[in-house]
């Protein structure tokens, strides 16, 4: 009687599992994404609320000096010592992000305290160029300006009406211009930019996909946005030399590469903006990030890593809405499907979404430093700035262009 019993519960067992297995993945199964056959899933509603709580946690994160606690675990409640300049900035450029998209007295607050750290933090050379020390550093990392300059780009393109007052208004343009003046005057003969500079800001070190892409997108929004006109050589140098060594020459080597997965969404980013910014000659830029948008799906095979990849979509999105403006309904539709996939599984990693994963309905909680942060994978409780910025990203974009209606 007891094997038959022990037999019953293990049947029920398999059985239940099975059907909640097949609830969350069986689009997997029944539909094809990556061919663009699906059916859409996400609504409009669902990403307001995933912004909602994404914002909430980058402004509960924000620390009294205006920097952020690096990382979380939520189960254990325990703020790890890690920490990142790079990642950091990141945060900053996020909240920028959604200031840009929403504007608030809130998010403006945070924005500019987490602006005055990294002000306080900045060094100027003679000749007029500003880089940024991080506390406890000995040297910088370019992708520290970069991003810094990126999120200085985007609180200013917001409306006067949003904004500060005329005297504030030119310091934080003057700010701009001079990390500006940084990066112009670290970028390489080849149209790259080395890795680090020392506490004098003198650059230093081989390139990095990662801060090459960063520092492009920071030259040609600001080429774009800003009335840097001044910028369009340097940027186009930037893109073809960023193209030629991240893309091409990396995927020769490795038809996986980490170099082009690491330059993907920032040269994503950078060539949208160039293919639509009515420059003469930037055609090529559009066909790049559709192509690139193709590997990330074919090849890196985004739909199926095991660990956060927002990032992905910060390009993929992109391609989307090229393939829209082109009349391109093949990749639309392939784009859209893996859009939909992607963000679904990823939103299911948010902390306190409806959409909450059984990992994380099995912690119910309501701790503000928990609330809106995003897991870097299905069973890990970190919560990383970086992973909810970039997600975070992901779906301002989605709703910019793909749940627009």
């Amino acid at each position: 009687m007891r094997n038959w019993l022990f037999l019953a519960v293990f049947v029920v067992i398999i059985a239940a599992s099975t059907v909640f297995f097949l609830s969350l993945y069986s689009y997997r199964f029944f539909e094809w994404p990556t061919r663009g056959y699906c059916s859409i899933r996400l609504t409009r509603a669902e990403l307001d609320q995933s912004l909602e709580l994404g914002t909430k946690f980058l402004i509960n994160h924000q620390k009294a000096d205006g920097r952020f606690t690096y990382e979380y675990d939520w189960v254990n409640e325990i703020f790890t010592q890690s920490d990142s300049p790079v990642r950091q900035a990141g945060a900053m450029w996020g909240l920028a992000l959604i200031y840009q998209d929403q504007p608030s007295l809130e998010i403006k607050a945070a924005l500019e305290k987490a602006m005055g750290f990294f002000s306080r933090h900045s060094q100027v050379t003679a000749d007029g160029q500003r880089y940024i020390i991080y506390p406890g550093n000995t040297f910088g990392r370019l992708g520290t300006v970069a991003l810094c300059t990126l999120a200085y780009i985007e609180y200013l393109r917001v409306p006067s009406s949003f904004n500060i007052g005329m005297e504030s208004r030119q310091r934080y343009l003057q700010h701009l211009g001079e990390y500006l003046q940084f990066l112009i005057n670290a970028q390489t003969q080849e149209g790259l930019w080395p890795r680090y500079y020392d506490a004098g800001g003198l650059p230093f070190g081989e390139s990095s996909p990662y801060y090459d892409g960063e520092s492009l997108l920071a030259l040609v929004k600001a080429a774009k946005y800003m009335g840097y006109q001044k910028l369009q050589p340097f940027v186009v140098k930037a893109a073809d030399a960023g193209y030629n060594h991240h893309v091409q020459k990396a995927l020769r080597i490795d038809p996986d590469s980490r170099i082009t997965k690491g330059y993907y969404q920032w040269g994503s980013m950078a060539f949208f903006e160039l293919a639509t910014a009515g420059w003469p000659n930037m055609e090529k830029y559009g066909d790049y990030v559709i192509s690139l948008a193709d590997w990330m799906i074919d090849i890196h095979k985004t739909l199926w890593r095991k660990r956060n990849t927002a990032y992905a979509y910060e390009g993929i999105i992109h391609a989307y809405q090229l393939s829209v403006l082109g009349g391109h309904d093949q990749y639309m539709k392939k784009f859209a499907c893996v859009i939909d996939a992607g963000l679904m599984k990823l939103t299911s990693w948010q902390v306190g979404s409806p959409m909450a994963n059984w990992f994380i309905r099995r912690h119910p909680t309501q701790n503000p430093y928990a609330i809106g942060g995003i897991q870097n994978h299905v069973f890990e409780p970190l919560l990383r700035i970086d992973v909810t910025q970039h997600q975070m990203h992901a779906v301002i974009l989605a709703r910019r262009y793909v749940y627009n209606q």
